[in-house]
This record gives structure tokens, sequence and C-alpha cells, in this order.
């Protein structure tokens, strides 16, 4: 691989981990309290759709290092979403990319990280999951809605940004 490759290649995955780590660090608020969500799952799910499943994870593990270091996350916050990134990149990964798999990859990642957390914390899944259906709703529709723009800013030149 070419130097200019390379650093390339790098600088993206630096820009999208600190896009998907500050993402991470907001939740929207719901009418219902419990059922806030985070604004970084369907950009989560564009990313594995438009660079791939292992990049997406090397991705992923750096945002959870980030929002560590900052004290935003615990180490139940990045399981959970680790079991998410693992979920939706790997639905995408086996069914391939299309409008389908773009949305329910992010409510199915929801729906595992619920059934962990429900796990982890004794609390029914079931119960936890009903609570993120607004939350995977939006996750479905946000993903759907901004799979397009993310997939064309992927194809594009990204040179002016590095220069």
């Amino acid at each position: 691989m070419k130097t200019r490759q390379k650093t390339r290649e790098i600088t993206i995955t630096a820009l999208l981990s600190a896009i998907l780590a500050v993402m991470g660090m907001f939740k929207l608020p719901s009418f219902i309290p419990g059922c806030e969500f985070q604004l970084s799952a369907p950009f989560a799910v564009c990313i594995a759709a438009c660079f791939g499943f292992k990049r997406y994870i090397k991705i992923g593990i750096l945002a959870s290092l980030i929002n560590l270091l900052l004290g935003t996350h615990s180490l139940v916050n990045v399981t959970i979403a680790m079991i998410f990134r693992l979920t939706a990149g790997g639905v995408l990964s086996i069914f391939g990319v299309n409008p389908v798999t773009v949305a329910v990859s992010g409510p199915l990642g929801t729906a595992a990280g619920r059934l962990v957390l429900g796990g982890v914390s004794g609390v029914n899944p079931m119960v936890l999951t009903a609570a993120a259906v607004p939350g995977m709703v939006f996750t479905a529709v946000g993903a759907a809605m901004m799979y397009p723009a993310v997939k064309r800013l992927s194809r594009t030149q990204t040179t002016d940004i590095i220069n």
C-alpha cells in the first residue's frame, strides 16, 4: 500500500472514530423515561455498510477507547456498544448491504445489546428491549435516510480533507 493511501486510511479511520465517539456521548430524549437513544447508532450502521466490517470494528474500538478515556462511558457501556457493533456489522457482512439490512441491522444490534444488558444487570431483557423500541425505530429510519449520503461521501475523493 502506498504511503499516501495508508495515511488517508488512518486519517479517515481516526476522523470517523472521533465523530462516532462524540455522537455516542449524546442521547436524544424520549417522551417515555428510560427510552432515550444514542445518535451514534444510525451513523454506526452507515459506517459498517460503507466501510466494511473490519474497518467498522476498528473505528468502534477507537471510539469506545475515546469514550472510556474521557469518562463518558463505563465498561458496561462499551460492552453493550461492542455487542451492538458485532451484531449490526455481522448482519451487514453476512446478508450484504441493501436497504433492508441497513434498516434492520441497527435494531437487531440494539436488541442483542439489551439481551446482554439484561444478563449483566439482572433486569428482564424483554423490558429493556421494549423500552428501546423508539430508539430502534429511530435507528432504522435514520440509517436508511443517512446511508445514501454517507455512501456518496465514502466514495468521493477525500484528498481535500487530508491535504
